[in-house]
């Protein structure tokens, strides 16, 4: 059957809310397409979906934010996608973001920057900027975007949303388009922590066309119930807090000082290897990108320059089609691939990357979960760091971590500061153990403990 003329008529305001929005967050939408399908039972039934422009979805443009992919149609849908249409899902379009998400502003894109919906001067956080900005105007009820080093967590705190990084390897990559491979996950934002809960069980799990997706069962949906507080928690210590803006440390003092209030153990912990994260992030994702991107050359799809022989082609198609910041990361990572550079830099990344997994194994083994900032400061103005680039690299300071361990994180939205402007603070759990963040997170949505701050 057709979709009901109640939900029609939200989709024409969606629309018009789209039409109307300041934010540059929404690059393409499918009113036309979807306004007359035949509506889809399932859990996900007339939820509507804003997808980041690096997810395929069947016969939609999939530019990246991109000169070189700018007119390249995906003949093929990626898996997350057919999961949620066949539970009903309604997907809206498509959400602006840095080029192959590289970046922590949404600044790097073809489509120009997308723009806090708090204060239209200021950066929405990347790479998946558009998706949050799109959720905190109330353009869809969920967003879909990656998360490489933060890029799903980072803007969510910018914009005062839930945003959820998986475990690496919990929800099929197939169909994204890669950025680092050993990092990229796909993650899930929204106002609220149940819709974020029910497209995890949608998305999550086995798939065939993803070698790297992991068999482990996903329970069928359930409302969650006896929701209870974690018996333990691994808080950062003082001299780490005086780091951050004031307004976030104080706001994450209050989440400790309730959670010690409510029978929670509170443990100060030493973060593993916490200056050595973003160098050898950077290392190890910068190679991976070198390798990635290379197939992008103008021969086998996207944008080809004219030239006069298959060398300048090459030169040219990749000179034209990528920004300043995608060919610095580009550059730098072939440069720790070279010969006489791969041990000095790469193959050392490799092993404090391991390190700093096992550190958060060991960590997680004594606590239930990790408590820590999502940024170290507020949203800043845009424009303000595209000279920087280490700048911008530091803001992922709290979430590159989780990246190299492969362990999932949920940002949390922990109210607003003086400015109001959006803070947000991160629950980390286990390998696997998404549910514990979904609890905790349920806990604080029902208390509605930054309400009255």
């Amino acid at each position: 059957m057709n979709p009901s003329n109640s939900f029609k008529e939200k989709l024409l305001i969606d629309k018009e809310k789209i039409l109307s929005s300041k934010t540059n967050s929404v690059i393409r939408s499918r009113f036309d397409k979807i306004i007359n399908e035949p509506a889809k039972s399932g859990l996900l039934k007339n939820k509507t979906f804003l997808i980041k422009d690096n997810i395929a979805i069947k016969n939609e443009p999939l530019s990246c934010a991109s000169n070189i992919l700018k007119s390249y149609i995906s003949p093929f849908s990626a898996t997350v996608i057919d999961r949620i249409e066949n539970e009903g899902g309604i997907i809206l379009g498509q959400t602006n973001c840095d080029e192959f998400a590289m970046g922590s502003s949404s600044e790097y894109s073809i489509h120009g920057p997308v723009k806090n919906p708090h204060n239209l001067n200021l950066v929405a956080g990347g790479s998946s900027g558009g998706s949050a900005a799109a959720i905190a105007e109330n353009l869809a009820d969920i967003a879909l975007g990656s998360d490489t080093g933060g890029s799903v967590r980072q803007p969510a705190a910018f914009c005062g949303i839930y945003g959820l990084k998986p475990t690496y390897g919990r929800i099929s990559r197939y169909g994204l388009v890669a950025h680092a491979s050993s990092f990229d996950t796909i993650g899930i934002m929204s106002k609220k922590i149940d819709d974020i809960y029910k497209t995890f069980n949608v998305i999550a799990g086995k798939d065939k066309k993803d070698a790297t997706s992991i068999d482990i069962k996903i329970n069928n949906y359930e409302p969650i119930k006896n929701l209870t507080l974690p018996e333990s928690i691994g808080v950062i210590k003082e001299d780490v807090l005086k780091e951050l803006n004031n307004e976030i440390a104080e706001r994450y003092s209050f989440l400790v000082d309730y959670l010690k209030n409510n029978n929670v153990a509170i443990h100060e912990i030493d973060l593993p290897l916490f200056k050595y994260c973003i160098p050898t992030y950077y290392v190890l994702t910068m190679a991976e990108a070198s390798s990635n991107l290379s197939r992008f050359d103008g021969v086998r799809y996207g944008n080809r320059a004219d030239s006069e022989n298959l060398s300048e082609l090459y030169v040219k198609s990749r000179t034209e089609g990528f920004s300043d910041e995608v060919k610095r990361r580009i550059m730098t990572g072939t440069y720790v691939l070279s010969s006489g550079y791969y041990d000095a830099y790469f193959s050392k990344a490799l092993k404090v990357r391991r390190l700093i997994k096992d550190g958060y194994s060991n960590l997680l083994k004594k606590y239930d979960n990790l408590l820590l900032p999502s940024t170290p400061d507020l949203p800043f103005s845009l424009g303000n760091s595209l000279d920087n680039p280490l700048k911008m690299y530091l803001a992922d300071m709290f979430t590159v971590p989780m990246n190299l361990a492969g362990i999932p994180s949920l940002n949390i939205p922990a109210g607003s500061s003086s400015d109001n402007l959006p803070i947000g603070l991160q629950i980390v759990g286990n390998a696997f153990k998404e549910e514990t963040l979904f609890s905790f997170a349920h806990i604080l949505e029902k208390e509605e403990i930054f309400e009255n701050i």
